[in-house]
């Protein structure tokens, strides 16, 4: 019986975490460990709080990590030191260094670690993968995917400057916030094992953080030697809201929308998309079939479809490309000196 939970920020996104915490376990102890005065109990919550200390002696069985990802590991460590287990919001934090303390508190804990790329749960990401393993398009030869989002009109109720999008310093930029699509693309295709970068900020947006990225990935080779390339693009400047992934085949091309929930196929002599899978999604539902994975992960129903070594390969690509724009040369995605 899940009756003490602990939700680690309470921005946007801890916001969400706990209203759905709230709505699948009614009856549940939940607090709040935020960095502001907790001038009063936050809707839904039972308490808060500004002491980590504080938070252990709590003693929550489960924890949700939210506050920005540079300070994720803050938090974490101390919280699976303690047996909580956790969900911690994508990016797993800011840089790989002593993610791999962390993974191994967990493992030695035996308790579970859950990394939030919550798109793995929307049912046309998961229809996409499934058509791609039937080989509906045959052998993937190419794979283009781009997420682009004006940062002012995310959250228009906000000062988009203060935002940990915006923010260096609470592990910011395009690359880290829009990371998602590393993810997912290790999961349909495989490892990455090389990649080519530049991260830019080209527009006039007040931010100290890349606003742009463009990536070349070079994926693992399959046994008959074919390598898959992918180019991945994210941005923070695109005004028509976009997230695209196409993969393109012997047959065909395969393109999902994550936007519209829709899967295409575009066959081998057609003249237009034909739509294969259409189910549009509602903003709350992957993170309820999320937190539904998790709590059977924890009673011990599941393994987590997003593990704490899932989080850890996506930062080893992110900081890949970060040496690979910086140099200017191709590098490969390895281990990460401080892990």
């Amino acid at each position: 019986m899940i009756n003490r939970i602990l939700i680690v920020g309470l921005g946007s996104i801890g916001t969400r975490h706990l209203r759905l915490a709230r709505q699948l376990l009614p009856d549940a102890d939940i607090r709040v460990l935020r960095r502001q005065p907790c001038d009063s109990v936050p809707a839904y919550a039972n308490g808060c709080m500004q002491s980590l200390a504080a938070a252990i002696d709590f003693a929550p069985q489960i924890a949700v990590i939210a506050n920005p990802s540079s300070l994720h590991l803050q938090a974490a460590l101390p919280l699976a030191n303690a047996g909580a287990h956790l969900l911690v919001e994508k990016p797993l934090s800011a840089t790989p260094e002593n993610v791999g303390q962390l993974l191994t508190t967990c493992h030695k804990q035996k308790t579970v670690l859950l990394t939030g790329y919550n798109l793995r749960f929307l049912p046309s990401l998961q229809q996409f993968r499934n058509l791609l393993e039937q080989a509906v398009i045959g052998k993937v030869l190419s794979v283009r995917c781009e997420i682009g989002q004006y940062l002012p009109a995310w959250r228009p109720d906000s000062d988009y400057r203060q935002s940990v999008s915006a923010r260096r310093e609470l592990g910011g930029g395009a690359l880290l916030e829009l990371s998602h699509e590393l993810d997912y693309l290790r999961w349909i295709f495989g490892e990455v094992d090389w990649v080519n970068a530049t991260l830019s900020r080209q527009s006039s947006l007040e931010i100290d953080v890349e606003d742009t990225v463009h990536l070349l990935l070079g994926f693992q080779p399959l046994s008959d030697g074919h390598r898959l390339i992918g180019s991945v693009s994210l941005d923070f400047i695109r005004r028509d809201t976009t997230r695209l992934c196409t993969a393109i085949g012997e047959y065909g091309s395969l393109r999902w929308n994550g936007l519209t929930g829709m899967v295409e196929q575009f066959e081998v002599g057609a003249n237009e998309w034909r739509t294969l899978f259409h189910y549009q999604h509602q903003r709350d539902d992957s993170y309820l079939a999320e937190w539904r994975h998790f709590l059977a992960c924890v009673a011990g129903q599941n393994t987590a479809l997003i593990s704490g070594e899932d989080g850890l390969k996506v930062l080893r690509i992110i900081e890949a490309a970060r040496q690979a724009s910086e140099t200017g040369c191709r590098t490969h995605v390895g281990s990460w000196e401080g892990e």
